[in-house]
């Protein structure tokens, strides 16, 4: 599977910068994890940590999931991996785990994200999460982040797989 990396604008309205520079760095994950075999993407980092591949995309489901879904849109949208019992349950429960179902899972997660932003009249709306008040503006800055973060994970893991690197 190849997959192409959208170009971020050098100059765009702010929603449009923000939205480019997300999904780049969705598909810089999806870049991370392609052509590896289930196996492989349930492959653990290093003791006792529990971070794989297969891992991260779960975690961004449940991430895009929650700030999107839950906190943007306000909709009672349960956990689909982890629980009260096992809050890391994203990253922890993967040895059986069905890879085609988490990809599809992340990938529905970030159209719907994607609709979420596309019907907001702008950045200034807020969702509530914890009793606070977040603006679409911080939820997309945080996504960045967000997946800035856990693509330098995956770069690390992906790099001890096979030795794929790349920005």
């Amino acid at each position: 599977m190849t997959t192409e990396r959208p170009e971020t604008p050098l100059q765009a309205d702010e929603r449009t910068m923000l939205s480019s520079f997300l999904d780049f760095h969705r598909a810089t994950l999806a870049w991370k994890c392609s052509g590896l075999t289930d196996s492989q993407l349930r492959e653990r980092s290093v003791p006792p940590s529990t971070l794989s591949l297969l891992g991260l995309v779960r975690h961004l489901a449940e991430v895009e999931r929650s700030w999107f879904r839950r906190v943007l849109l306000g909709e009672d949208a349960p956990p689909i991996y982890y629980s009260e019992a096992d809050p890391d349950g994203d990253l922890h429960n993967v040895d059986t785990a069905d890879v085609a179902e988490a990809f599809a899972q992340w990938e529905e997660e970030c159209v719907l994200a994607r609709k979420a932003v596309a019907a907001k009249p702008s950045l200034d709306v807020t969702g509530e999460r914890r009793g606070e008040q977040y603006s679409l503006r911080w939820i997309m800055n945080h996504m960045i982040e967000e997946y800035a973060r856990h693509n330098g994970h995956a770069d690390l893991l992906r790099q001890r797989i096979d030795g794929a690197t790349g920005e």
